[in-house]
């Protein structure tokens, strides 16, 4: 299959452009570089099957010859990216999903929308099911993110619906791995970075808010088997082990072997309190469930970082204090760093 996967330098897309490159297929990875990274598709540059296209989705999405797939994860994903970035977070939801449906329209192909479980807000319903509309502030201080992936889950559900395009809808919950920027102000890298440069781990709220954390390797396994399907979604793909903050930062500490305190802060507005994916139908239409335990996958984590000390020790000044360029505190968890 050929297919195009916007936001393919970042975090999962480059992860999702190797997983499919591995198994046969012929991949155009198109970014803009704003948050994805090159050194994330270095290593697939010399295979004649991936094709890398340094582009603004938002702008206009014109590739030639056939596509069997597109795959949009393009789109800020952590708090300070898109906090710095609003009307290009709101512009790769609405006109960057058009373009890439619009291309699978043209080209008859699958089209898969990365969403997230941001959609479900600060959730009323625990754990969160697909049926479950959620509990969102449209003009709160996520809602350029949250508003952003809703309206792509309508323009996807309506391209279905009125223009027959063969559309699937993933919500993505927590994801962490290697390739992730340790300073991209999300609670896995932060705790992390913070841990191996001996700082005290920022906890805001009393820790005890819970995350569902997926390694990168499971969720990927779940977005190539959604892309197979014929399913429309949505489906959840996330781990449904739920983790308060506070255990979170224990663990790490713990892996890294670091000596860090812990230092409490006040919680943000918004933040959700609960945070965890009821998987039901991921199981029953994919066949599909994480297999990765926290212990494995943060211990792969922490290797990756510590083979790259050097990022982690210049993210520091930006973690210092507990926020980045001022726009939100650092453990404010995003859900996914598709670009």
């Amino acid at each position: 299959m050929r297919t195009v996967v916007t936001g393919g330098a970042g975090f999962v897309g480059s992860h999702l452009c190797e997983s499919l490159l591995a198994r046969g297929d012929v991949v155009v990875c198109i970014d803009d570089l704003s948050t994805g990274r090159p050194a994330n598709i270095g290593h697939l540059l010399d295979d004649p099957a991936f094709t890398f296209v340094e582009a603004d989705v938002s702008a206009s999405l014109d590739i030639e010859g056939d596509v069997d797939v597109v795959a949009h994860l393009a789109s800020p994903a952590s708090p300070p990216d898109y906090h710095r970035r609003p009307l290009q977070t709101l512009a790769v939801g609405s006109r960057g999903t058009e373009n890439g449906l619009r291309l699978a329209q043209r080209t008859g192909a699958r089209f898969l929308l990365a969403s997230t479980s941001e959609v479900y807000g600060d959730p009323l319903v625990h754990p969160q099911p697909e049926d479950y509309w959620g509990n969102v502030n449209p003009i709160g201080p996520r809602s350029v993110y949250d508003e952003a992936k809703r309206f792509a889950e309508a323009l996807t559900t309506a391209y279905r619906n009125q223009l027959g395009v063969d559309t699937a809808i993933v919500r993505i919950f927590n994801t962490y791995g290697p390739r992730m920027r340790p300073h991209d102000g999300r609670v896995v890298t932060n705790f992390i970075a913070q841990a191996l440069n001996d700082d005290p781990l920022t906890i805001y709220g009393d820790g005890s808010q819970t995350r569902s954390f997926c390694y990168i390797d499971d969720l990927v396994r779940g977005l190539v088997a959604m892309i197979d399907s014929t399913e429309p979604g949505p489906i959840n793909l996330g781990n449904p082990v739920e983790r308060s903050v506070a255990e979170l930062a224990e663990l790490v500490l713990r892996l890294t072997g670091s000596r860090s305190s812990l230092e409490y802060h006040d919680l943000p507005l918004d933040d959700p309190t609960r945070r965890r994916p009821v998987i039901t139908r991921a199981g029953e239409l994919l066949g599909w469930e994480p297999e990765t335990s926290a212990e494995d996958g943060l211990a792969r984590t922490v290797a990756y970082f510590r083979r790259r000390l050097d990022e982690v020790t210049a993210a520091r000044a930006e973690i210092a204090g507990g926020q980045l360029d001022g726009a939100t505190p650092v453990d404010v968890p995003g859900e996914l760093a598709s670009t």
